[in-house]
C-alpha cells in the first residue's frame, strides 16, 4: 500500500474506518477498548479533519494506549474538506477534530489507496519535545524585588462560568473573556535544575515541561509517579487549581505564540486544572487563546503541568 510505504510505518498497519475523534477517549484513554487492544504497543490508524487552524486539514492519526501522533497530512481537495466541516453544524469551541464523511472516504480510497500518485501524502516529522537550558530568569538565591506573597485557592473545586469570571477579577488574572485588563504579576526564579521554576509571588514551584495526551485519571497517576520518584528532588506534586494555572497567564505572547513565560515548554499549550465544571465537564486553561475553556469526556487527550508548594520561596 503506497500510503504506508511512503510513511515507512512498522508492522502491518491498516486503516480503522470506524474510528473517530469522539471514540478515542473511551478506546485509548480510559481503557474502554481493552477488548480490541491487546497491548500498549499496538497502533491504530484513522483519518480525521483538523479544524484548529486557519484552514481545515485532512490528517492521518496514529493512536494507541496513551499515544497519539499525527503522521501525515493528506492534500485532499479543499472544497471536499470544507464541506465535511460545514456538515458538522454548530459545535463547541473545543470540539474541532471531526470524523471524515463518506465523500472524503471515497476520495481517499480512489486517490490514496487505489492510485499510484503518493504526492498527496505529506509526512509530518515528530517534533522534538525538550525543555531545558537558560530561562532568562534570576536564580532562586539571587536577591530580588520585595514581593508580597499571595495565597491562591489550592483545593479542587466545582466551578461555574460565573465563578471563573469572579476569580479572574478577584485576583486580577488576565483572561481575554473575563478580565481583559487583568495583570497578575509573577516573580519567577530559576531553580537551576533545568526542570522547574518557582514563583515568589504565589510560593509555587512549577514543572517547566509537562505531560501530553492524558486523561484526568492518568494525570493523577503521573503526579503519583513524580511524587514516588521525587521529581526534581521533591514530593507534593499535584494538578494546579484554576487560580494557580491562571496565575501564569501573561498579557503578551511569547515567541511560541503563547501567553506564557518563555521558560515553560511550548508543547503543553493548554493544561487541565483541579476544577470540574458546574453543571458538567472539565476546566482547562489555554495559554494559546488566553482563555479558560471546558471539555466533555470525549476529549481525545490533553496536557498537564504540575505544581507544588515551595516552602523556601517567598
Amino acid at each position: 500500500m503506497g500510503l504506508f510505504s511512503k510513511l515507512d510505518l512498522a508492522g502491518t498497519p491498516t486503516i480503522d474506518w470506524e474510528m473517530t475523534p469522539d471514540y478515542t477517549f473511551g478506546t485509548f484513554e480510559s481503557w474502554g477498548g481493552t477488548e480490541r487492544i491487546r497491548s500498549k504497543s499496538e497502533r491504530f490508524y484513522y483519518f480525521f479533519v483538523d479544524n484548529w487552524g486557519k484552514e481545515p486539514k485532512l490528517c492521518l492519526m496514529e493512536r494507541g494506549i496513551k499515544h497519539a501522533r499525527i503522521v501525515a497530512e493528506i492534500l485532499a481537495p479543499r472544497d471536499k474538506i470544507q464541506r465535511c466541516v460545514d456538515s458538522q453544524g454548530k459545535v463547541s469551541s473545543f470540539e474541532k477534530s471531526f470524523a471524515i464523511d463518506g465523500v472524503l472516504k471515497e476520495w481517499l480510497i480512489a486517490n490514496v489507496f487505489d492510485g499510484d500518485d503518493d504526492s498527496m501524502v505529506v509526512p509530518l516529522e515528530a517534533e522534538r519535545r525538550e525543555v531545558g537550558g537558560k530561562t532568562g530568569l534570576p536564580g532562586r538565591d539571587e536577591p530580588g524585588p520585595a514581593v508580597s506573597l499571595i495565597s491562591l485557592p489550592d483545593r479542587p473545586a466545582e466551578m461555574s462560568e460565573a465563578d471563573v469570571a469572579a476569580l479572574a477579577v478577584e485576583y486580577n488574572f488576565f483572561d481575554r473573556d473575563h478580565n481583559k485588563s487583568g495583570n497578575f504579576v509573577n516573580c519567577l526564579v530559576d531553580n537551576g535544575d533545568n526542570l522547574t521554576v518557582s514563583d515568589r509571588t504565589t510560593g509555587l514551584m512549577w514543572q517547566r515541561d509537562g505531560s501530553d495526551i492524558m486523561s484526568h485519571r492518568m494525570l493523577r497517576r503521573e503526579a503519583a509517579g513524580l511524587n514516588d520518584t521525587k521529581f526534581a528532588g521533591h514530593s507534593g506534586w499535584r494538578l494546579p487549581t484554576m487560580a494557580e494555572a491562571l496565575s501564569l497567564m501573561e498579557r503578551t505572547k511569547n515567541e511560541h505564540g503563547q501567553y506564557l513565560h518563555r521558560c515553560f515548554s511550548p508543547y503543553q499549550p493548554f493544561i487541565f486544572v483541579a476544577a470540574t465544571r458546574k453543571p458538567g465537564g472539565y476546566w482547562f486553561v489555554d495559554y494559546k487563546q488566553a482563555r479558560v475553556f471546558w471539555a466533555s469526556g470525549t476529549i481525545p487527550g490533553g496536557f498537564g503541568r504540575l505544581c507544588r508548594r515551595d516552602p523556601d520561596i517567598g
